[in-house]
């Protein structure tokens, strides 16, 4: 439980529809409140609406990539300080450029996530200090 006794939210932007049900599926069962979004238009919509603690990200999604929603959010206000795990099926190295500099807590390939790594790496980040704060 977060502060105040509310479950922390997390959106996930993933556009593999499957996909994100799963990992919102997992989410919840471990007492986080999560938001789905298919495409980077919906995904900073719901990012601004919500506030989360947590943004899952894939960086191949539709209408805005995920490089962008990381950028607009870290222009904004509303965004500048909400902690970012990238979960994309690009490798690092073939990743657009500056994404660390742009303030993000890690870096997944999906095709190296084991069964509970998603859990553990989103319980971790959100026991740490906020760094962006």
């Amino acid at each position: 439980m977060g502060i105040f006794g509310h479950a922390p939210k997390l959106v996930i932007v993933e556009d593999n529809v499957a996909l994100a049900e799963i990992y919102k599926v997992r989410m919840e069962i471990l007492g986080y409140k999560c938001f789905a979004a298919y495409d980077g238009q919906v995904a900073l919509e719901l990012i601004e609406r919500e506030r989360p603690n947590l943004v899952l990200l894939d960086l191949m999604v539709p209408k805005i990539a995920g490089d962008q929603i990381l950028e607009t959010m870290r222009a904004n206000e509303w965004g500048k300080d909400i902690r970012v795990l990238i979960i994309s099926n690009l490798n690092e190295v073939d990743a657009p450029a500056g994404l660390r500099e742009k303030g993000i807590e890690g870096y997944v390939v999906k095709a190296n996530l084991q069964n509970d790594d998603l859990d553990n790496l989103v319980g971790t980040i959100l026991s740490r200090p906020n760094q962006n704060q």
